[in-house]
């Protein structure tokens, strides 16, 4: 019997309350006993997965976590022509753990002939999808995506890109194969914001909030929120958090209260109830960046902590055995659903500026997993 079923039973039937006490009374333990496997999150290559980044992390009531990635690159090895990687642009796997053993699927969409497609497909050829955060709510996982366009070579090809706008996804029939699971792209914010919610998604009460990152200098987070009432349409329903301490429709960004400054393009925001706070991973500011950082709030709308760096990342610091000039980092972000107490665990991932080094080099572009003791809050 659940929780909710147990609490639900008439209370004028003894047995019923008995089962309920029992329940409330056991379940810290029994919680605690699940976290204490310490099922720690892993990437082998397999089933034609060969790295991928962003690596968002989102429970399902089942017990299962579906992980949200990005740039993913498949086949029976990487495979890197000049510039340009075989890869999808976004996939997801399903991980679980039981009696502390973890496993993950990957799953790369099958077209109609067998040829690998993004699982979020954009409904043209002129952007694509990178997938974010996320929650379930109601039946359905809803998935925030960050529209991205073909930019100009700079510095590197890695960097040859630009957003273009946010929508969201709405995934259900979660039950079936997820080769399966039905996909409802709806739009959010258009082109041209600079601003755009998909950074990192929580729910708390009515609604549904996520983060923006402001791509103008100081580069802080912008607060929006979606009724969950109102998730079938998403860009009616949008909010932001203004200057004035208001929410307004919409989002204005030059109105926008800056919550987090400075921010990240990729994040995570999850409560602790053990900190009574609010918790964000990221990476540290500055590029290239060799820290991440812990920071805390009491509420999302903040005030947020400046944060402590928590972990130096070895893969760029010279000296190190994997050292490469040519490696960055970034996409710090916390897992809570394997925490057992009084630990935090995260992943970050690393990329070259030299992308033709990724078929050689299979010591980065995959999620690297770190457990550490739960910092104390700054």
């Amino acid at each position: 019997m659940s929780i909710r079923k147990a609490l639900e039973c008439q209370t004028r039937r003894y047995g019923c309350v008995l089962a309920a006490i029992f329940i409330l009374w056991a379940a810290p333990a029994l919680f605690a006993a699940a976290a204490a496997q310490e099922c720690i999150p892993s990437f082998p290559f397999k089933e034609g997965w060969w790295g991928a980044d962003a690596a968002y992390s989102i429970p399902l009531p089942d017990g299962r976590v579906v992980w949200i990635f990005g740039d993913t690159l498949y086949g029976k090895a990487r495979h890197v022509e000049g510039d340009t990687p075989r890869m999808v642009r976004n996939s997801i796997g399903i991980s679980t753990c039981q009696d502390g053993q973890w496993n993950i699927d990957y799953v790369i969409r099958n077209g109609a002939e067998g040829h690998p497609l993004d699982f979020f497909q954009a409904s043209n050829h002129t952007y694509w999808y990178w997938a974010l955060d996320g929650f379930f709510y109601k039946g359905d996982l809803w998935v925030t995506l960050l529209r991205v366009r073909n930019a100009p070579v700079t510095t590197s090809a890695a960097f040859a890109f630009r957003t273009a706008g946010a929508d969201i996804a709405r995934v259900s029939d979660l039950s079936a194969s997820p080769q399966k699971w039905k996909v409802n792209i709806l739009p959010l914010v258009p082109d041209g914001v600079q601003a755009y919610p998909t950074a990192a998604a929580v729910v708390e009460g009515e609604y549904a909030y996520i983060f923006a990152f402001y791509e103008k200098k100081p580069n802080p987070m912008l607060l929006t929120r979606i009724p969950l009432k109102g998730l079938s349409a998403p860009k009616k329903n949008l909010q932001y958090l203004a200057k004035d301490g208001t929410w307004k429709p919409g989002l204005d960004a030059a109105d926008a209260k800056y919550v987090l400054v400075p921010g990240a393009s990729e994040m995570s925001v999850r409560y602790h109830p053990s900190l009574h706070k609010w918790v964000t991973v990221m990476i540290a500011p500055g590029f290239p960046s060799e820290e991440i950082l812990f920071r805390t709030a009491p509420r999302l709308t903040g005030p947020w902590t400046k944060g402590q760096g928590i972990y130096k990342i070895p893969d760029v610091q010279p000296g190190a055995p994997s050292y490469d000039r040519n490696t960055f980092c970034y996409a710090a972000k916390e897992h809570p659903e394997f925490e057992p107490p009084g630990k935090l665990l995260f992943t970050y991932v690393c990329n070259t500026m030299k992308v033709d080094s990724l078929n050689s080099n299979l010591n980065i572009y995959f999620p690297k997993a770190v457990i550490m003791p739960m910092p104390k809050d700054d």
